[in-house]
Order: C-alpha cells, then sequence, then structure tokens
C-alpha cells in the first residue's frame, strides 16, 4: 500500500477564490473521486472520509461551496445556499471548476472519475449528471431529488447510485416518485436504495447533537451506503 499524500489549495470560479483539499495515494490511484459536502461547506467529517478514500486508493478531492469553508451557523448556510441556487445553471457551474481541478491534480481520464455528494452535495452531484457530466459515476447520500432542470432524454452519461432514508422529512415520497419519473424518461442508469425509518443524515454521527429531529444518525443506513458505493466502485474502476 502506497502512502496517502494531502494537499490544500486556492481554485477558481470566475473571480471567487475556493478552498480545495485533497488526498491521495503517492502512487497509481484507482480513480478520483470529487466529495461534495453538506450544505454547512467542508468540515473534518468530510476531510476523514476524503482520507479513507485515499486509502482504498482513490484520488479524493473535497469542493469548497461559497469560498468561506464550513459554516457552522445553519441560518448563514441555509442563506448562502439559497443564493448559490438561485441560478441553476451557475450552480452547476460552480462544481464544474471542481471537477475540472479534480482532474488536472489527479491525471486521471472522466471515465475514472466519480462524484459524491452528502445532502445538500448529493443535490449538487445529481445536478452535475443531469446536465451531462462526463462522469464514471454519481453517489448522493440523503441529497435533495428536485430539480429546476430536469435531465434532458440520453443526457446523463454517468451512472447513478442514490441512498435515500425512506422516512427523510427534506425529501418526501413525492419528490422520491418525481425523481424517478424523471430517471425512466431520461434513460438513466440509476440504483436507489431506500432504508426504512431512516431521516435526513444519517451518514453524520454529528447528526445526532443537532437540535433536529429531521436529522439523525443511523450506524445500519451508513454502513450499507458505504457498502454499496464501495461495490460500484469495484465494480467499474
Amino acid at each position: 500500500m502506497s502512502s496517502i499524500e494531502v494537499t490544500t489549495f486556492t481554485y477558481q470560479h470566475g473571480d471567487l477564490d475556493l478552498q480545495g483539499y485533497m488526498a491521495q495515494p503517492s502512487r497509481y490511484p484507482r480513480a478520483g473521486i470529487l466529495l461534495v459536502p453538506t450544505i454547512a461547506g467542508p468540515n473534518k467529517l468530510m476531510m476523514d472520509r476524503a482520507r479513507w478514500l485515499a486509502s482504498l486508493g482513490y484520488a479524493t478531492m473535497v469542493c469548497d461551496l461559497y469560498g468561506q469553508g464550513e459554516i457552522t451557523d445553519m441560518r448563514k448556510s441555509r442563506a448562502l445556499a439559497d443564493a448559490l441556487r438561485a441560478d441553476p445553471e451557475y450552480y452547476r457551474a460552480r462544481f464544474r471548476c471542481a471537477l475540472d481541478e479534480l482532474r488536472d491534480r489527479s491525471g486521471l481520464a472522466n471515465n475514472r472519475i466519480a462524484a459524491i455528494g452528502y445532502c445538500m452535495g448529493g443535490e449538487i452531484v445529481l445536478e452535475m449528471a443531469r446536465s451531462g457530466e462526463d462522469l464514471a459515476l454519481v453517489v448522493s447520500f440523503h441529497g435533495l431529488l428536485g430539480t429546476p432542470l430536469p435531465a434532458k432524454k440520453g443526457a446523463i452519461k454517468a451512472r447513478l447510485l442514490v441512498c435515500h432514508g425512506r422516512a427523510d422529512p427534506l425529501v418526501p415520497p413525492k419528490q422520491v416518485r418525481a425523481f424517478l419519473e424523471e430517471m425512466d424518461l431520461a434513460g438513466a442508469d440509476c440504483h436507489m436504495h431506500i432504508y426504512s425509518g431512516v431521516v435526513h443524515g444519517f451518514t453524520d454521527p454529528e447528526s445526532d447533537n443537532r437540535p433536529l429531529d429531521a436529522v439523525a444518525y443511523n450506524e445500519s443506513a451508513d454502513r450499507q451506503s458505504k457498502a454499496a458505493m464501495l461495490s460500484m466502485f469495484e465494480e467499474l474502476f
């Protein structure tokens, strides 16, 4: 096993400076992974997961959302998220820059790159897929499933894995049905794993410390969703 190299750096979206964090094996990465964090932005959990993926052989970059690093004030992060989502094309472009940065830094081709995201990050990677980004795989963990720009037929190039809590109040059954219909109409290769009784934020152990009924950690769903992702990685990479 090669050692892990960790770097931090600045990249740009227009005039905005964004902070990247990359963990990768020192030799021969199996693939590149863009890791898109929750609405709170890049935090220790996301960086820990990047290093874990690097230990398995994947060059993993944690991207920035707003150019402000981690946001601990939920009201502030919601306001920043709402402003970013206001222009759907600009929203997608913010993370196209991150993909370009990952491709440059990893030296890997598009067919060796996946994008994974948590919460808002899950929403973002699905937007990448809808926009036709040339990716091998997109994985959404408790991501929002709605979009103002539904995928057109044949537009989605990536395979998709969506890990969803059945009791997530932020993603009601109507949104799930609309998403699945959208994927069918688009002709997407989409796997959806649904965990009964599980709410939002099920991959984050800190969810239980937040004063929100909508979020809670679920050890089994966290473990099973990780296993599903790694199984897809093994199949593709």
